[in-house]
Formats: structure tokens, sequence, C-alpha cells
């Protein structure tokens, strides 16, 4: 699936849903299907910088795409890293930096989300495009 596919698929899962108390919910259920992270990579080097929970970003590249493990300490920020890497994960580095990244704003995410988890969402896309480009650049 592209990244735009993906991106589609989540937007008309979120749309079946009334309020944001549900969407919450769904976050939460989300969160818990992201895979368990190697306690090797839950260290400050990859921990992200500017979000107020403790949130692990892991990169490697394999055979062209980039394979992202992700975790975090705060079950919110938790789905919010798992939908990231749903959309993101095994895509090449290119298709990453070119992404649009609209279903968070299709599915009303920046609007209802605390500004200091919004900092934190915007820390995360920051971070995987920085992998990213690493990975352009080998």
């Amino acid at each position: 699936m592209t990244i735009n596919e993906i991106q589609e698929e989540i937007i008309d899962e979120f749309s079946s849903f009334d309020d944001w108390m549900d969407k919450y919910n769904y976050l939460i259920e989300l969160s818990k299907e992201l895979p368990i992270m190697d306690s090797a990579y839950k260290t400050e080097s990859y921990l992200i910088q500017g979000c107020q929970s403790r949130v692990w970003i892991y990169a490697a590249l394999e055979n062209g795409k980039i394979h992202y493990t992700a975790d975090s300490d705060a079950i919110i920020a938790k789905g919010l890293i798992a939908l990231l890497v749903r959309v993101l994960d095994n895509h090449s580095p290119e298709e990453i930096l070119e992404a649009d990244l609209y279903f968070i704003d299709r599915i009303g995410m920046k609007e209802n989300l605390t500004p200091t988890r919004a900092n934190g969402l915007l820390s995360m896309i920051k971070q995987m495009k920085m992998y990213a480009l690493a990975f352009k650049n080998r």
C-alpha cells in the first residue's frame, strides 16, 4: 500500500466515530497493537525531544525501505506514534520525505490535541523524516 492509501484507510476508520472520546479510545486500542520495542532502543539516543511524555523511535533501512520501531510511556502518545508507524513504515526514504501527512488534519487530530501533545506529534514526525533524510543521504 502507498502512504496515501494507508492515510485514506485511517481517515475512513476515524470517520466511523462520532466524538473525540471515541477517537481517543480508538487511539488507545491502536497503542496496544504497536509491537514491543527492544529495550536496547529505549535509551536517550532514541528519545524524542519536544514530547512531554517519553517517546522512543528507532529506524533501520532494509532493502531500500525504512522500518520503524517505537514506544511511549504514555498511552495517547503511543497511539499517535502507532499511527505514524503504520503510515510511514516499510517505505523508501524518498517516499517518506515527500509524504504529506494530511490524515492528521482530516481526522481532526490537530484541533483535538492539547498544545503539548500537538508539539510532541510534530516532534515525532520530524524525527521520522530525519531518519529518512539520513538514510537517503547514505
